[in-house]
């Protein structure tokens, strides 16, 4: 892990494309501003762990499971009798 000493205004460049700033201090937090691409994905370490879990669950579904509800998506309503 690299740890860097900011001050406020300061800033961290990772790559060519993301640039990370000090943009507040009070108390013990820190108020980061984060610049990067608009497909960069940035969490906040709880939500990137709680969607990472969510996926894995995902995955542990067993075929059985999807065959049964693709049946049920593809199933067509029945004919109108006239």
């Amino acid at each position: 892990m690299l740890v860097l000493t900011r001050k406020l205004g300061e800033s961290i460049a990772i790559d060519d494309h993301i640039k990370i700033r000090i943009v507040q201090i009070k108390g013990k937090q820190v108020r980061l501003g984060i610049e990067a691409p608009k497909d960069t994905k940035i969490h906040r370490e709880e939500v990137y762990l709680a969607i990472q879990d969510q996926n894995q669950q995902s995955a542990q579904v067993s075929s059985d499971k999807s065959r049964s509800v693709a049946k049920l998506l593809n199933t067509k309503a029945p004919a109108k009798s006239e």
